[in-house]
């Protein structure tokens, strides 16, 4: 039995996101399978991962 290797989340700030660059950024999270928590003054806010990795995680039980 193969376990996951544990995935180590990308940060980024919440300024791209202000400046237009949100597709870009979910693109590259939905294409590369990433998972990106999204920072406010240096505090994480928001985690966003791509719709495979959420049913992967529906799919085992967990309450998100």
């Amino acid at each position: 039995m193969s376990k996951k290797k544990p995935v180590l989340p990308d940060y980024e700030s919440v300024t791209p996101f202000l400046k237009g660059q949100a597709s870009k950024i979910f693109k590259e999270v939905a294409d590369n399978d990433k998972v990106l928590i999204v920072q406010k003054q240096n505090k994480p806010q928001n985690v966003v991962i791509s719709y495979k990795r959420y049913l992967e995680l529906k799919k085992t039980g967990a309450d998100i």
